[in-house]
């Protein structure tokens, strides 16, 4: 395994790649073409791949120094079951840790124990409390990086456009252009045409729609031991592990599969879907080098430099023996990470194929998809993400319970395909295609 330092030396190496294009591009005086232009965007997804790495090793490397680092002075300690929660002289209105804070949340919900005042300071995003039933709000840098770290565990939710919602609203809209039909209008209703001098004009009008996003609460449970609640740090490392995978998982599958009812509109079930028809002859659950190419011809010319595929990992041995028949041989249309292409991971005609267990299973509508997420998936968020806590639902075992809210909404950016200006309403195009079932 490689060291921190070396993985930061590949971001360098990687960006320094990316600048050469764009000076080659200055020094020859011409607009940068399109494969310097995927290269160049390859490049930087590996650098992003890369840093979620570096992420993950500078906070170890946190984690570790801070067990080695001797006890903060502190004053007016409140011993709970071993567990002492008390205010650093340093910084008396916030706490130094996540596990810290969780760890007074659990004194503040036992009978009779004292309450941090450090959990009602507003100027750090706490709000107000029923000692009962925890109610606290997690203290906001904390709040914002257990975010962070939701949308850095996922894999398609960072890839998506995304927009904070603010004050007291719970909703937003967003205006867009209607647009179904590039034939005779483009832009929903915008006309252009050569004329005459002196010719008549003809008025045209745009025709626009409303991208609706209403917050829906995802919430997350975790069960945590009183031997676990008495030491802070493995308290925060349980909780950080536990959580911010499941949330990037269950955000990952409303993108993909959700219905839109008390959940994000996934691109599965959504108007702007299009699905490619099976070859004549394939009845079986198989991926063919044809159904790939006519993917590929259905999603806008514009999304193929931001483009990724999405498979069932039961795909991945259709995709290793898959070519195209040229003369006698033939070219492959699949690369493995590591081979001809050079690159971290596998590419489908250049781009990146991510194995993810919210596809549909080999055969199914969804096992394989094509995908502008950049352009063609918006989430809307607001605030962080809010922790209570319970030591009465499992009191019997000698549990405690945490839960997380995160209130979030997304959509496709089209409501419906699009039929391109030629090719006919049966080519329609869209950000997201996938494979009819083939059984």
């Amino acid at each position: 395994m490689k060291t921190l330092t070396q993985y930061r030396d590949d971001i360098k190496n990687l960006m320094k790649k990316a600048a050469d294009i764009d000076a080659k591009c200055v020094n020859e005086n011409r607009e940068i073409t399109e494969a310097e232009l995927a290269l160049k965007n390859e490049l930087l997804e590996t650098v992003e791949d890369i840093q979620k790495i570096v992420v993950t090793m500078e906070r170890q490397d946190r984690i570790h120094r801070s067990l080695e680092a001797p006890e903060p002075v502190q004053t007016q300690p409140v011993a709970v079951s071993g567990i002492k929660v008390g205010v650093n002289r340093a910084s008396k209105d916030r706490f130094t840790s996540f596990g810290e804070q969780m760890a007074a949340v659990l004194n503040a919900a036992r009978p009779g124990a004292g309450v941090d005042p450090r959990l009602f300071n507003a100027a750090t995003g706490m709000g107000e409390t029923v000692p009962a039933d925890g109610g606290f709000l997690v203290q906001q840098d904390f709040s914002n990086e257990l975010l962070a770290q939701v949308y850095e565990t996922g894999i398609l939710a960072p890839k998506c456009r995304r927009i904070q919602i603010s004050g007291t609203a719970n909703s937003m809209k967003i205006n867009g252009v209607d647009e179904t039909s590039r034939v005779a209008t483009r832009s929903g209703g915008i006309i252009g045409y050569w004329i005459d001098e002196a010719g008549d004009k003809t008025a045209s009008k745009p025709k626009f729609r409303q991208i609706e996003l209403n917050l829906h609460k995802l919430i997350g449970l975790v069960y945590s031991t009183d031997e676990l609640l008495t030491d802070a740090v493995a308290l925060e490392a349980f909780i950080r592990q536990a959580f911010v995978a499941e949330f990037g998982y269950l955000l990952d599958e409303a993108i993909v599969n959700g219905t839109g009812a008390g959940q994000p509109m996934g691109i599965l079930n959504s108007g702007s879907l299009v699905t490619v028809a099976k070859e004549n002859g394939q009845t079986t659950p198989t991926v063919m080098a044809e159904n790939i190419m006519k993917m590929r011809s259905r999603l806008f010319a514009s999304s193929r430099q931001y483009s990724v595929w999405l498979i069932n990992q039961n795909v991945e041995p259709q995709l290793h023996s898959m070519s195209l028949a040229v003369g006698t041989g033939g070219v492959p249309v699949y690369m493995p990470a590591g081979g001809l292409s050079n690159l971290p991971y596998d590419t489908l005609y250049g781009r990146p194929v991510y194995p993810i267990e919210q596809c549909q299973t080999l055969g199914t509508v969804g096992d394989i998809i094509l995908a502008d997420f950049n352009n063609g998936y918006i989430i809307a968020e607001k605030g962080g993400i809010q922790s209570d806590m319970s030591i009465h639902v499992a009191f019997v075992s000698d549990q405690s319970l945490f839960r997380f809210v995160m209130r979030v909404d997304g959509q496709p950016v089209r409501a419906s395909a699009l039929t391109p200006a030629k090719g006919g309403a049966d080519y329609t195009q869209s950000h997201f295609v996938t494979l009819a079932t083939r059984s």
